[in-house]
This record gives C-alpha cells, sequence and structure tokens, in this order.
C-alpha cells in the first residue's frame, strides 16, 4: 500500500486532488507549524484579469505561546466579511461555467456556515468534493508531526521505509517542486480565449468547467 502524505487544502489545486484519487492512502499532516501564503488556507481561481488568489483568514488562539501554531489549532477569522468576498469572486469567475448552476448550492454552503477551526473547515470541502467528483480515497491525520524526508538527486520525493511519498513541500503555491505523476492537460476554461489554459488552478475550476467528467481528468 503506497501513502502520500499531504498539507491540507482550501480547495485545493488539481495535483492535490490527483493523489486523493492515485494513492492507496493519503496522510494529511495537521501537527506541521503554520505557514503563510500556502494551499493549506489559499486558493487559486481563474478569473477574467488572470489568477486571483482567495485566502481564508486565521487567527492564533490566544491560550497558545508558540510563535507558529500547529495547523490543528488554526481558528478561522471572521475578519473582513471573507467569506461574501470569496463566494462573490467565485461567482464573478464561474457563473458562465456549463455546471456552477449545477453544483452552486453544494459548493455556497461553505460560506454560510461558520467553522472555528481551519482543518474541520478543509476536511467537511474534501469530503463534498471527493463526493462530487465521485472518488473515495482512503484518508487519514497525523498524530504526530513527520520530518521532512531528503530528495532525491532531481528535487523529486523519496518514498521511505514505511512506504509514503512525501507531497507537502512539492505541492506548493509559491515554489512548486518536479511531480513526475502530475501531467497538466488541458480542459475548457471560462476564459480559455483570452488567458491560454491556466494549470494546477483550485479543483472548483475543474468541478465548474468539466462536471462529472472531472473524475476522469484526475
Amino acid at each position: 500500500m503506497t501513502t502520500a502524505l499531504l498539507q491540507t487544502t482550501y480547495f485545493g489545486p488539481l495535483q492535490w486532488y490527483q493523489k486523493l484519487r492515485r494513492y492507496d492512502r493519503c496522510l494529511i499532516e495537521q501537527c506541521d507549524s503554520y505557514q503563510k501564503q500556502t494551499y493549506r488556507n489559499r486558493c487559486i481561481i481563474a478569473t477574467a484579469n488572470g489568477v486571483q488568489a482567495l485566502t481564508v483568514p486565521v487567527e492564533h488562539s490566544p491560550e497558545l505561546k508558540q510563535v507558529s501554531p500547529l495547523t490543528k489549532d488554526l481558528r478561522i477569522s471572521d475578519h473582513n466579511q471573507w467569506r461574501r468576498i470569496h463566494w462573490n469572486a467565485l461567482q464573478s469567475a464561474y457563473s458562465e461555467s456549463p455546471f456552477f448552476e449545477y453544483y452552486a448550492d453544494d459548493i455556497r454552503q461553505f460560506f454560510e456556515k461558520k467553522f472555528t477551526f481551519l482543518i474541520d473547515f478543509n476536511e467537511e470541502i474534501r469530503q463534498t468534493i471527493c463526493e462530487l467528483i465521485d472518488i473515495h480515497p482512503n484518508v487519514e491525520y497525523t498524530t504526530e508531526f513527520h520530518y521532512p524526508q531528503v530528495p532525491d538527486a532531481f528535487g523529486g520525493a523519496v518514498a521511505e521505509q514505511n512506504d509514503f511519498v512525501d507531497f507537502r513541500d512539492i505541492i506548493s503555491a509559491k515554489h512548486p517542486k518536479p511531480d513526475d505523476d502530475f501531467k497538466p492537460r488541458e480542459y475548457w476554461q471560462v476564459f480559455h480565449r483570452k488567458q491560454g489554459f491556466l494549470s494546477n488552478l483550485s479543483i472548483l475550476d475543474l468541478l465548474f468547467c468539466m462536471g462529472p467528467e472531472s473524475i476522469y481528468y484526475l
């Protein structure tokens, strides 16, 4: 049994959901230290003006003293009405996509319901997206931090003796690393003619554009 070690994600990129689809087991890290500008609380969508990052604001628990809190302890902030902003951005970007209206109610709920912890919010999103795409991954969460592996000569992931592949730093919003298993393939996008094909966006881009055929892309 091969296991993919992943970060938690907020409507994660296609590459992340590909691992859920292709690996026997997926282990999601929740005992790592929080870092800014990652897929933990950020997703990337396509708009008429290019890519746009949607970020969920987080706050540190006042009971915690560490400089960088653990991911599992991150609380979602209600700062700046981000739920309304995110939903409006999705409507603007994807209202003309073939399947937006079909999935709108399933996705809108995440901008109407309040969650305390980011990890719980992301997990409920993951479960819903997997149901909509019709994939059924074996997902577990870490109970302790898994220290990074030494990369191979090409900078890619290496399986350890316990047979997991570490994608935590490979699937990165700022500095992605080589992933021989992920070969982006074009599909129809709302702003394809204007922007060209934009690869590895949020899973929402694939879902709204390809609908039930999303599973075949993954």
